[in-house]
């Protein structure tokens, strides 16, 4: 659910062709949710967490590529079991790692995110990137973010009263930017959102938002090319 002016909730808009869905939740909620399970994934998806050593990550992964299935369900009507997701790399064009795609549909962007508990992903049309980060995480320090993001974007966010949170705002923003295909623009947005709210700025033929969950004491960005829509779990 989206923030208003002075944050309070305001109803959430119905995702339509033109409009993309993301939603933000924890490990535990979507694992709880009783229309997603790990029976869902497939094979190779299976494999994959069977590799992973730490349960805790093992869960993140898990719940975000559920959450991501459960996005694509309400964003095309079709049941959690139906969408055939994949990933290619489109470095070394391998399978099985890369961004993540939807077999079958290639109008419809998908994007998936987790970090220490929390998870986010995204559906839309076109190209579409989603990032969510705890709010309490810094990045840095102050020389690696230069040479990852503008100098300039890095200056004015350091500069900035609350330099830590603007800081974190500018990185997911980028990291968002970046799985929609749209890596090395500036992610100035001419001022950072307020907790509880929404900054969205538009970039190209690319829209960025982010936003903060206080709820969930998470921080997520979400860019395409049209409007998003934040949606519960």
């Amino acid at each position: 659910m989206t923030d208003g002016p002075e944050g309070e909730p305001e109803p959430e808009p119905e995702p339509g062709p033109e409009t993309a869905l993301a939603v933000v939740a924890t490990t535990p909620e979507v694992l709880a949710h009783p229309d997603l399970d790990e029976a869902l994934l497939a094979p190779w998806e299976r494999r994959r967490l069977a590799g992973i050593r730490l349960p805790s990550r093992r869960d993140d992964v898990l719940a975000a590529r559920l959450l991501l299935r459960l996005c694509v369900a309400r964003a095309t009507g079709l049941p959690p079991d139906t969408p055939a997701l994949a990933q290619r790399c489109p470095g070394c064009g391998g399978h099985g790692h890369g961004r993540p795609y939807l077999r079958g549909r290639p109008g419809v962007g998908v994007s998936l995110s987790h970090a220490d508990g929390l998870v986010a992903a995204a559906v839309g049309p076109g190209a579409i990137g989603v990032d969510v980060e705890p709010a309490t995480r810094r990045p840095g320090p102050l020389h690696v973010l230069r040479r990852l993001l503008p100098d300039a974007d890095v200056a004015e966010a350091a500069a900035s009263p609350d330099a830590g949170p603007a800081l974190l705002r500018l990185w997911v923003r980028a990291e968002a930017r970046l799985k929609a295909g749209q890596a090395g623009e500036s992610g100035r947005t001419g001022r950072t959102g307020r907790t509880g709210q929404t900054a969205q700025s538009a970039q190209g033929d690319i829209r960025l938002l982010d936003w903060t969950d206080r709820p969930r004491a998470a921080v997520a960005a979400a860019a395409c090319a049209t409007r998003v829509t934040i949606a519960s779990l």
